[in-house]
């Protein structure tokens, strides 16, 4: 394993497979100590490695999970 590369933050995991998309964002904002915007974007990019890597595990498909949530 490179140890430069820096390990995925998982701390929300829970919340972006059920689809609380504000708690995550709130988790991420607070164990990673950043700005509302840099938890969105962190809370994206575990997303998408999520539904890349276990999208079995969604409680909800793609196409809906973004609905009603605007930024």
């Amino acid at each position: 394993m490179d140890e430069n590369a820096s390990a995925p933050v998982t701390i929300a995991d829970g919340e972006i497979l059920a689809g609380r998309i504000l708690p995550g964002i709130k988790a991420m904002r607070e164990h990673l100590g950043c700005s509302l915007q840099d938890a969105f974007l962190a809370f994206y990019a575990r997303y998408e490695v999520l539904q890349r890597e276990r999208p079995e595990a969604f409680t909800m498909a793609p196409e809906g999970y973004w609905v009603g949530f605007y930024s």
